[in-house]
């Protein structure tokens, strides 16, 4: 069975270590926040100027001036700093964020990322995503890994306008958590229930299947 989008911030949780600086992207990366270990030190940057966002808020705790890069009302964690986002862009392109989570339209086996543009759609704008992903080594993308179509997301080469070359290495999405080495995917971790049959079938880019694959517990 596909994971739900709380099982994939549960796992994408899993890579926080104690003293990161985490960036977490729009959609299912914002929910990771909800899953950070009762006994683990992490401080989560939003790119509109908050480091140290919290849980989400409830409807005692809201406050309709926090919010997080989404515009998603959020909480404050104790010691959290406010400031404007030309310092949080400094802080992103220095190299000063230890992991980022981002969503995306697609992925592919040179590690190239489309997360911010569908031609023929209005869009916003990329954001920060294309600042995130110059100024991080440490990058998950997670994300659904199939169309509603059906089609792949998990490409030979992306189709769709590129938000960063060659940068993506950990792709968790709600079938498997893959590595991307040397022009494939590698297939790491299945979803519980989910046959490695199912992720052959649905990933088109190169996928290597290794004999130590585990499945994913919760």
């Amino acid at each position: 069975m596909a994971l739900t989008r709380e099982q994939m911030a549960q796992r994408v949780a899993r890579e926080l270590k104690d003293g990161y600086y985490v960036n977490l992207g729009i959609g299912i990366p914002t929910l990771v926040a909800n899953y950070v270990p009762a006994d683990m030190d992490v401080m989560l940057q939003s790119e509109n100027g908050l480091l140290g966002m919290g849980e989400f808020p409830t409807e005692a705790t809201i406050d309709a001036d926090m919010i997080n890069a989404g515009k998603q009302t959020v909480t404050a964690r104790r010691g959290a700093s406010i400031f404007d986002s030309a310092q949080s862009f400094a802080m992103i392109r220095g190299g000063h964020v230890d992991l980022t989570v981002l969503g995306a339209f697609e992925v592919d086996v040179e590690g190239n990322i489309a997360s911010w543009m569908i031609p023929g759609k209005l869009v916003k704008g990329m954001g920060g995503a294309m600042d995130l992903v110059a100024g991080a080594d440490n990058i998950i993308v997670t994300m659904t890994h199939a169309s509603k179509d059906g089609e792949s997301k998990l490409l030979p080469k992306c189709s769709l306008p590129l938000t960063g070359a060659g940068c993506i290495r950990k792709v968790l999405t709600d079938l498997a958590y893959l590595e991307i080495e040397n022009g494939a995917f590698i297939l790491r971790e299945t979803a519980p229930g989910v046959s490695v049959e199912e992720i052959i079938e649905k990933t088109a880019g190169k996928l290597i299947v290794p004999d130590d694959v585990k499945e994913m517990t919760f």
